[in-house]
């Protein structure tokens, strides 16, 4: 695992041990941040699942300011804070160990706002539907800001919300499906 591109492109990522996450590929990462970007200028990330930190790190390597990485399992947080260590990257970023939905309110109750929320879940029973819900109750998303959601190949989200835009929905090699939106 490495970051792709940017500032920090081709250096090396550290895997979370064992088997509860379940790493992005760079292929798809490739594929996903020359939608949503393929670069930034300026702005901030939400990673709520963080596992490794790899999307995160992606965003910020690619021009995002700001980062906030969250994930309940403590070794995902051990390797979030390493590979930010080892790039550097300590200054521009934020590691908190929480519930996913205790994160987002916290966030909203400092004012703070995304240009890009990252969701990459465990992917058995879980609500997308109501974590989008959360994000937009609680203003959490810019206007024109991106929620990616990477999912099950088998599930197709569909947002009943007039407020996102679906810019893409796509499976990759029949193991990893993603959908984006944009706030409209």
């Amino acid at each position: 695992m490495r970051v792709i591109s940017g500032n920090h492109k081709g250096r090396q990522l550290k895997a979370v041990p064992g088997t509860s996450t379940r790493p992005t590929t760079d292929k798809v990462k490739e594929a996903v941040f020359q939608r949503i970007g393929p670069y930034f200028d300026g702005g901030s990330v939400l990673d709520l699942f963080a596992g490794s930190g790899s999307l995160g790190i992606e965003a910020l390597s690619r021009g995002m300011e700001s980062a906030i990485f969250v994930d309940k399992h403590p070794q995902a947080i051990h390797t979030i804070k390493h590979n930010l260590e080892t790039l550097k990257l300590t200054g521009q970023a934020e590691v908190f160990r929480a519930d996913a939905y205790r994160a987002l309110k916290a966030s909203a109750k400092r004012g703070l706002q995304f240009e890009l929320i990252l969701l990459d879940p465990p992917y058995s029973k879980f609500d997308y539907l109501k974590v989008i819900e959360s994000i937009l109750a609680l203003n959490l998303i810019k206007k024109d800001g991106i929620i990616y959601c990477e999912h099950d190949p088998s599930e197709q989200l569909s947002m009943g919300d007039d407020r996102l835009q679906l810019l893409k929905q796509e499976n990759y090699g029949g193991t990893i499906g993603i959908s984006i939106y944009q706030m409209n």
